[in-house]
């Protein structure tokens, strides 16, 4: 469904993306991450034919981008980073408007209204207006308005940001169901669970090149101790000096909280359970931990 070649972009003396290869298979949900300013949305834009590359080939559902990424894009849907549903018009308005902009028969899009709206569980909403709807709704809303037209593949920027984890578990449920259907979804997210729950392959993005792409269980484990705990309290500190280097096979210092990386944590819990002025959390390696160590802990703006 998308595979691109060889692709680069540059604004002026700074090369946003360099030389990007991407291979989408048709009916998987894959996942683009990195950190603020990776390339993430340029890679977006450049891939929906919105902007030329300066070098590189893509093709979109069969379809050479940017030459035919009119074509093109009548077979994406795109969920945006924000909602831009219109307010003037009530929820079955907005999706009636925009399979118009596909050119699809009046016909069809009632036809398909029903199906849409008992997808999004906005059933008992047609006829509300956006401002009545919650942050949760609209983007449900918005996620049902990119299906209106069938479309081969879906991009999806960061469609769960900004809500509350009820919001974010029924947009997983909608996303799981396109998937089960046989979607092909093109995800973007700062959230790792969601791209651990989600995707079926995923690569992660730094500073317009893919630093790593495969698998989020199989990334985990080629990457990351299974183990990490994590220390917080007073003597952090002594206990990183004395302890952590014997312990952890491997550790990392962040602000106040210790990261103790290991394959057998059991060692490491049990001298911590003696030290009354620490406190700590047992968990298993996660994508969070890969995509850290890969691109590092620095705040990006």
């Amino acid at each position: 469904m998308l595979n691109v070649r060889g692709l680069t972009k540059r604004y002026g003396d700074t090369e946003v993306v360099r030389g990007l290869d991407l291979t989408v298979r048709r009916g998987e949900c894959f996942g683009l991450l990195g950190p603020n300013g990776a390339g993430k949305t340029t890679t977006l834009r450049l891939l929906l034919g919105l902007i030329e590359p300066d070098s590189g080939r893509i093709e979109l559902a069969g379809l050479s981008v940017p030459k035919h990424a009119r074509e093109a894009r009548m077979k994406v849907g795109v969920v945006p980073q924000m909602d831009n549903l219109d307010p003037d018009f009530s929820v079955r308005e907005n999706l009636f408007a925009y399979g118009r902009y596909f050119g699809m028969k009046k016909s069809a899009i009632a036809a398909r209204i029903p199906h849409l709206l008992e997808f999004a569980g906005l059933a008992s909403k047609a006829d509300a207006q956006i401002a009545q709807l919650s942050g949760g709704m609209k983007r449900r809303l918005t996620l049902a308005r990119a299906l209106v037209h069938d479309p081969d593949i879906l991009f999806l920027d960061e469609p769960t940001t900004g809500l509350d984890p009820q919001a974010r578990h029924l947009i997983w449920q909608g996303l799981r169901r396109l998937i089960a259907e046989g979607k092909t979804i093109v995800l973007t997210t700062h959230f790792m669970d969601e791209a651990e729950r989600l995707t079926d392959r995923l690569a992660i993005l730094d500073h317009g090149r893919i630093v790593v792409e495969g698998a989020p269980r199989a990334l985990i484990e080629a990457h990351i101790e299974p183990a990490v705990v994590e220390v917080f309290g007073e003597g952090v500190d002594a206990w990183t000096h004395a302890r952590a280097g014997s312990l952890c096979q491997r550790f990392e210092t962040v602000g106040e909280t210790l990261f103790c990386y290991t394959s057998d944590a059991a060692p490491v819990i049990d001298v911590l359970k003696h030290d009354a002025t620490l406190r700590y959390l047992h968990r298993p390696s996660n994508l969070e931990d890969v995509f850290l160590k890969l691109t590092g802990r620095d705040l990006r703006d």
